[in-house]
């Protein structure tokens, strides 16, 4: 199977920026091609001093899910802070890449759940198992394969059949396969790790998922709002009060361009090719109205002023431009601390810069997600 590289690029936000929907574009060096896989990247990006940083990703949306709802899905990537089990957090041990923290819809009724960020990405620990390009088949068969070794007691069996549950596990793991992935993110210090980590393990963790005003984008709000207080913050014009990925993302980048010593910057996760169907632009409230025929038309017979409305709250403070052709970029640094590497178990294999593996074609199913 030929291999195919995995796209990591990224940009640094500039404070110079005539408009805050902008983002302005420093290059820094060209692509390393011969990077194939993540575990490669990582290993020959990876500095001296790792710094701690919290990212902000904004995820495209996908399916039919998201042809009607096209504001994608929002996370959290933690590089300095990894998983004890998908509900516990703790500082990383040396070798470790960090954690995805997000809100889900109806997954085991928890708020937030933790996933460490190869199996986020691909839904295997090894990054020897990373399939170059994959089916709709494939992506089943990968995904029901981690959740049977590592997310059994969030997704059992399903009790009538004894086999792959349906429900929205699927968004766990994975996420790569569905989408293309979008992130921005800042610097962090020890410190505020230690903080957020007690934070969130003391808190408490039922979910209460509502689409409208307690969703992903909620979450990731409020986590990076932990972090850097006042800095993501609802858009009552554009999106009608409604907290959307986009939003979150247009928040963080303007905070970025006003603390530059944060040392912020943007990066892109390519989804995987194959025949998975591909994601599309995320789109903010007012954005996806305009640019859905299906909406627009008949808001504009029946409610013309209203249209014009949308139209010019879009215009006036929902429009956001993302970087294209940036370089590669080191989506994680490996922690390197004193702290020695727990003794390997299945739940964390270390990360191999070897050949992607082939993965064999057997259907299963596949639920739909954000």
């Amino acid at each position: 199977m030929p291999t195919v590289p995995l796209t990591v690029n990224y940009t640094v936000f500039s404070g110079n920026s005539a408009t805050p929907d902008s983002l302005t574009v420093n290059r820094i060096q060209p692509s390393m091609r011969s990077c194939k896989i993540l575990a490669a990247l990582l290993l020959c990006l990876a500095v001296a001093t790792a710094h701690a940083s919290v990212a902000l990703l904004m995820e495209e949306p996908y399916g039919a899910f998201g042809a009607m709802n096209p504001t994608g899905h929002a996370a959290i990537y933690l590089n300095h802070i990894c998983a004890e089990n998908p509900t516990t957090l703790r500082p990383c041990h040396d070798g470790e890449f960090g954690v995805v923290i997000s809100r889900y819809h109806k997954v085991d009724h928890l708020d937030w759940i933790a996933i460490p960020i190869v199996p986020y990405l691909y839904a295997v620990d090894n990054t020897a198992d990373i399939p170059t390009s994959v089916t709709k088949e494939q992506v089943a068969q990968i995904r029901d394969a981690y959740r049977k070794q590592h997310l059994e007691d969030l997704a059992p069996d399903d009790p009538k059949t004894g086999g792959t549950p349906k429900g929205e596990w699927t968004q766990l793991v994975g996420s790569a396969y569905d989408r293309s992935i979008h992130g921005f993110q800042i610097d962090t210090t020890p410190e505020q790790d230690a903080r957020f980590i007690a934070i969130f393990n003391d808190r408490k963790n039922v979910g209460h998922f509502n689409l409208l005003f307690h969703n992903c984008a909620d979450f990731s709000k409020l986590v990076l709002n932990t972090y850097e207080p006042h800095a993501v913050h609802r858009n009552f014009i554009a999106d009608a009060g409604i907290t959307t990925p986009k939003q979150d993302a247009r928040s963080w980048v303007a905070y970025g361009k006003k603390h530059p010593e944060l040392n912020p910057s943007a990066f892109i996760i390519r989804q995987i090719p194959g025949t998975m169907p591909r994601s599309h632009p995320d789109d903010g409230v007012a954005e996806s109205l305009i640019k859905s025929k299906k909406y627009v038309l008949p808001l504009t017979i029946l409610a013309p002023e209203v249209t014009g409305g949308v139209v010019v709250a879009y215009l006036v403070d929902g429009r956001m431009k993302l970087p294209k052709g940036t370089p590669v970029f080191n989506i994680g640094d490996e922690e390197t601390t004193d702290t020695p590497a727990p003794s390997p178990t299945p739940d964390r294999q270390p990360l191999t810069a070897t050949p992607p593996a082939t993965v064999p074609e057997s259907p299963a199913p596949v639920s739909p997600s954000e």
